[in-house]
């Protein structure tokens, strides 16, 4: 991926070095678990790790003249060493895949922890702002068109949720990657066993695959990608929701704006959402390296070499990505500015057409036919929305409607506080219950706006 999306140390896990020690880390692991098993001299794996070391340039240097990276690896680190009597125990009874199938879960392991860190703390500020703006109306939207009110903490949490999700299901496929195969070249065990390879595996932290060929299976890898799929969709589901929100007719929120940040070379009032317009972009990426993992799942027999290329760049693309965007909307959801008195006004700016559905069930509770309701419901709301003219008034003045509903019946009907009693159950389910003592939207006196 390129240095603009890479963040340092998401960077430093998918670095050739890094890459190249991973490899150094598992044949060190091996050799010691092999001595300890007496099938290695242990001064040779002594040796092995006190002197075995990766110098990336010769591994590169030695890799464009024999076309095969483990064999250059394996090369220069046995020169490092500089014993031929311990080197030649280096990547003893091992082939390629052993060492950089499991090599790859420790790198994948590490990526792991850096993304599930940013996905935690996303959650904690999709709850902190959930809670700031509960009580906070807007209105609801269905097709892009005003629907009935919600309230603004309602909406982020709903993402917060959606987050938790994602965390637990990015748990399960970092957990499903943690495992590591020393089990030779079509997976018999043949030349260590099976007790070697799982001791060696659990020396690296890693499991051991209870079955593989000459390489672990991809779906566990197709899973992984998938996890990060459901990330960056969560995170562009979000970003797109802000840009709505921004546009200048609505503009109930936006994603902060620097100072000294310019928004068009032509223009200078522009206030764009470029950061979440980006997030919505490389969502598109991360879905696209998703399919590419599951086209890794069916390989030729115990395995061919198809999948490798597609990995060297969809796994510290995907990961990196994921890692960016996940910073990205952190920073845009904690800094986010938001508007209630225009969210309020553009609730109110139908002059209660958005209580339309209300006044339909409390017309056929009132014992009014629900097809005669509805007629009259939609005729006056179809005036009011063509003629700009306020509901509530027509709807006042409609005996059809006065016949089951007076002015204090109608005042409920069109009551805000109503239509939002429910939200502090709806966070209990999400959040927990809230503290005792703490005023609901139903029971506060004032407009529920922050």
């Amino acid at each position: 991926m390129i240095p603009r999306y890479t963040r340092p140390e998401m960077g430093h896990v998918w670095s050739d070095a890094n890459r190249f020690a991973k490899w150094l880390e598992v044949e060190i692991a091996a050799a010691e678990t092999l001595a300890e098993a007496g099938q290695v001299p242990k001064e040779a794996a002594a040796a092995i790790r006190a002197r075995a070391k990766v110098d990336v340039a010769r591994i590169h240097e030695l890799e464009a003249k024999v076309k095969h990276d483990v064999i250059a690896f394996t090369m220069a680190v046995g020169e490092s060493i500089g014993d031929l009597d311990a080197a030649r125990w280096l990547h003893y009874g091992m082939t390629s895949n052993d060492v950089v199938d499991t090599a790859q879960a420790l790198q994948v392991h590490d990526a792991s922890k850096l993304i599930e860190r940013q996905l935690v703390m996303f959650g904690e500020i999709l709850d902190l702002r959930a809670h700031e703006f509960r009580h906070t109306p807007q209105i609801g939207r269905t097709h892009g068109v005003h629907a009935e009110p919600i309230t603004f903490g309602l909406k982020i949490a709903n993402w917060f949720s959606e987050n938790q999700r994602n965390i637990a299901r990015f748990r399960d496929a970092a957990a499903q990657m943690a495992v590591g195969k020393i089990s030779g070249a079509v997976g018999t065990a043949s030349h260590l066993g099976t007790e070697i390879e799982e001791r060696i595996c659990k020396r690296l932290g890693l499991g051991a695959a209870p079955v593989a060929s000459q390489v672990i299976q991809r779906d566990r890898h197709a899973q992984y990608l998938s996890a990060l799929a459901h990330v960056g969709a969560t995170l562009e589901r979000i970003a797109l929701e802000i840009r709505h929100l921004q546009r200048t007719e609505v503009r109930e929120a936006e994603e902060p704006f620097s100072e000294g940040q310019r928004g068009s070379s032509a223009m200078p009032h522009k206030r764009n959402p470029v950061t979440c317009e980006q997030i919505c972009g490389l969502a598109r990426l991360v879905r696209s390296n998703m399919l590419a993992a599951f086209e890794n799942v069916a390989l030729w027999h115990e395995r061919d070499i198809s999948h490798s290329s597609v990995e060297r760049v969809i796994l510290p693309d995907s990961t990196i990505l994921a890692d960016y965007m996940l910073s990205k909307m952190i920073t845009i959801v904690g800094q986010m500015h938001v508007f209630p008195e225009r969210m309020l006004r553009n609730l109110e700016s139908t002059h209660g057409l958005v209580f339309s559905g209300q006044l339909l069930q409390d017309l056929v509770e009132s014992g009014m036919p629900r097809d005669h309701a509805y007629k009259a419901v939609q005729e006056n709301a179809m005036a009011a929305w063509e003629s700009d003219t306020n509901f509530r008034e027509r709807v006042a003045a409609d005996k059809r409607i006065t016949k089951y509903l007076d002015a204090k019946a109608l005042a409920h009907t069109f009551d805000l506080h109503r239509q939002l009693r429910y939200v502090d159950a709806i966070f209990d389910r999400v959040f927990g219950p809230h503290p005792p003592g703490e005023k609901s939207i139903a029971s506060s006196g004032g407009s529920g706006r922050n």
